[in-house]
């Protein structure tokens, strides 16, 4: 199952959960401006994997945030449209 880190917030994130809602790509979404834990993983995340170079140097957030099955990170969620 994905776990997906964001925020309602973001317009990206919620188009991200209704489209794999409506291609019923089962996910967890963990919204982290209401909960500091999974802000503190997403943070985690965002500092340590390559996906992010460009995001940090850009001075961009980088959500959603996909995390796959196997712990590898994407910022793409249209790959699990398909």
């Amino acid at each position: 199952m994905l776990k997906i880190y964001g925020s309602m917030l973001c317009p990206d994130c919620v188009a991200c959960c209704a489209e794999l809602t409506e291609a019923k790509v089962e996910f967890e979404f963990c919204d982290f401006a209401q909960n500091l834990v999974h802000l503190k993983e997403f943070l985690k995340l965002r500092d340590s994997s390559a996906c992010f170079d460009e995001i940090r140097a850009s001075g961009k957030i980088g959500i959603p945030c996909i995390v796959r099955g196997d712990g590898s990170v994407t910022l793409d969620w249209k790959e699990f449209l398909t």
